[in-house]
C-alpha cells in the first residue's frame, strides 16, 4: 500500500505566484518501489528544556537501511488541549545539527539518511508543555 504526502501552496505576497499543489509517492531508493515500514503515528508530551530523541537510529526497532530512503512528519499540535502558541517553539535536530523550529501550529517533512548516528531530536524553547506527533517512514533492511 502506498503511502503520499501532498502539500498545496497558496501566498498572495508574490502577485505572480499562482500557488501550487504537490504530491509525492514515499518509494525506496533508487526505483518505484513503496517504502514498507513505519514507526506509526505518535505523541510525545515535553514539558522540560533540554533535547529528547524522538527517533533512535541505532534503535533494535528501527531497522534503517543506511543512506537509503527515509522520511519524517513532525508537527507542533501546542499543549494538547487546544491552546497553540506562536511563540514558543521546538528546535529540531538531526545528529546533533539543528534544523529548523517548529512554532505552534507548524509541522515539517523531510527525508532522511537512517545512519545510525542520525538520531532525531526535539529541544522546547521552555518548560511549557508541547504536544509533538510524528511517524516516520522508511526502508527495512
Amino acid at each position: 500500500m502506498a503511502t503520499t504526502a501532498t502539500i498545496t501552496l497558496a501566498s498572495d505576497i508574490y502577485s505572480g505566484f499562482g500557488g501550487i499543489t504537490k504530491t509525492m509517492n514515499f518509494t525506496k531508493a533508487g526505483n518505484k518501489v513503496d517504502i514498507d515500514a513505519t514507526t506509526g503515528f505518535q505523541r510525545r508530551k515535553l514539558t522540560a528544556t533540554g533535547a529528547v530523541d524522538l527517533i533512535t537510529m541505532a534503535s533494535l526497532l528501527i531497522e534503517t537501511e543506511d543512506s537509503a530512503s527515509a522520511k519524517i512528519y513532525i508537527r507542533n499540535i501546542g499543549d494538547g488541549n487546544g491552546n497553540v502558541s506562536k511563540s514558543t517553539y521546538v528546535t529540531i535536530g538531526v545528529n546533533s545539527q539543528e534544523v529548523g523550529r517548529l512554532y505552534g501550529g507548524d509541522w515539517l517533512l523531510m527525508p532522511l539518511t537512517g545512519i545510525d548516528a542520525d538520531d532525531v531530536t526535539a529541544n522546547p524553547e521552555t518548560a511549557d508543555t508541547v504536544v509533538l506527533e510524528y511517524a516516520m517512514y522508511y526502508q527495512e533492511d
